[in-house]
């Protein structure tokens, strides 16, 4: 039987899918950017699926009565939308992107690792007790600017804590733009704090340390305790990784969500701009000092040392713009040397292929 997917090759109107049941692809987060990219006949020839696992055997992709693993071929990711082919799945098309959250992979291979596509909304969770950090809520708010993601800042834990507030004044100051949002993770609080982002058809993802509560906060939402947990260290506070791989969840009310284990080791690469967005006071300043390569140590006619003599600005914010500005550039110019090299291995290759057919 031939399916009828022309109601997605434009965009609803406003308030339609609340009249409506869902589709099982608006469910999964189909919206109008991808359908837009294909015709009709693609669509009933080569159904779209969505990743919501990677395996070391391939993608696990469901759609529109689709759940299979597709075999190692397409690049994908969790998130990413392809359009299966019946005949040869590792053949099947990545669609364009959304979004794209990615990170300099552990190690020292120099390889980009991709996090999650076609994110919405980064729900960045930090616990109010010692394991937090402003320095890593700094790094994944840049992560998600980068991407083009709308990070929110979720504070947690605020039943063991006695002076909230003093982590929702640090958080708030990392940018005007980023809300925070104070909750326990526990009860209903999850559901109506942070439903104005849960909405049918779109894909959110819970982001931040082992530990502060992100799989808690998925099974609050989904009315379900269908995630594992386990409570954090008592002596240090930080958290055992539950949660070992990047799984999409489908929730009751048609929303998509991303539960991630925590990342030890989040390099930026390639997120110059991110980063800039973060500290963007600092970066506004840092135009009207007097030379345009001004590293705001010494130098004279220094805008940003003179706001921090004035008091306007945090030294260690400073400190904390100045070592990830530098990260992001050193790692970014070692992937750029790393595919400089690959591709002229690959033209030596292919000038070696070419001489043994002579």
């Amino acid at each position: 039987m031939t399916r009828d997917y022309s109601q997605f090759l434009k965009p609803a109107k406003k308030g339609a899918t609340a009249k409506r049941k869902l589709s099982t692809l608006e469910m999964l987060g189909w919206q109008p950017f991808f359908a837009q990219q294909i015709s009709i006949d693609e669509m009933t020839e080569t159904p779209p699926v969505r990743v919501v696992e990677v395996h070391r055997n391939g993608l696990h992709a469901v759609g529109d009565g689709v759940d299979t693993i597709i075999p190692p071929g397409p690049e994908a990711t969790v998130g990413d939308w392809l359009l299966l082919d019946p005949s040869h799945p590792p053949s099947s098309r990545v669609l364009e992107r959304k979004s794209l959250i990615k990170r300099r992979a552990a190690g020292h291979d120099r390889q980009t690792q991709l996090i999650a596509a076609n994110i919405d909304t980064a729900f960045v969770v930090s616990s109010c007790n010692q394991d937090f950090n402003v320095a890593r809520l700094e790094r994944y708010i840049a992560l998600a600017f980068e991407a083009d993601v709308d990070p929110v800042i979720v504070l947690t834990k605020i039943d063991l804590c006695e002076t909230p507030d003093r982590y929702v004044e640090a958080a708030s100051a990392i940018s005007s733009e980023v809300p925070v949002v104070v909750l326990d993770a526990r009860g209903g609080e999850p559901k109506s704090k942070l439903e104005d982002w849960c909405r049918p058809g779109r894909t959110l993802a819970f982001l931040g340390s082992s530990g502060v509560g992100k799989s808690t906060l998925i099974n609050a939402l989904s009315g379900t305790r269908s995630i594992a947990t386990q409570a954090i260290r008592e002596d240090d506070a930080k958290g055992r990784h539950t949660t070992t791989s990047r799984q999409l969840h489908i929730l009751p009310d048609g929303c998509a969500v991303l539960d991630t284990p925590g990342m030890r080791e989040l390099q930026l690469t390639d997120a110059g701009a991110g980063v800039a967005d973060v500290f963007s006071d600092l970066h506004a300043l840092s135009e009207q000092c007097r030379f345009n390569d001004c590293r705001h140590e010494t130098e004279p006619g220094c805008a940003v040392l003179a706001a921090i003599e004035a008091g306007d600005v945090d030294s260690e914010r400073l400190l904390r713009w100045q070592k990830l500005v530098a990260e992001d550039r050193h790692n970014s110019a070692s992937l750029a040397e790393r595919k400089s090299k690959d591709k002229a291995l690959g033209k030596t290759i292919r000038q070696i292929k070419k001489l043994k057919k002579k």
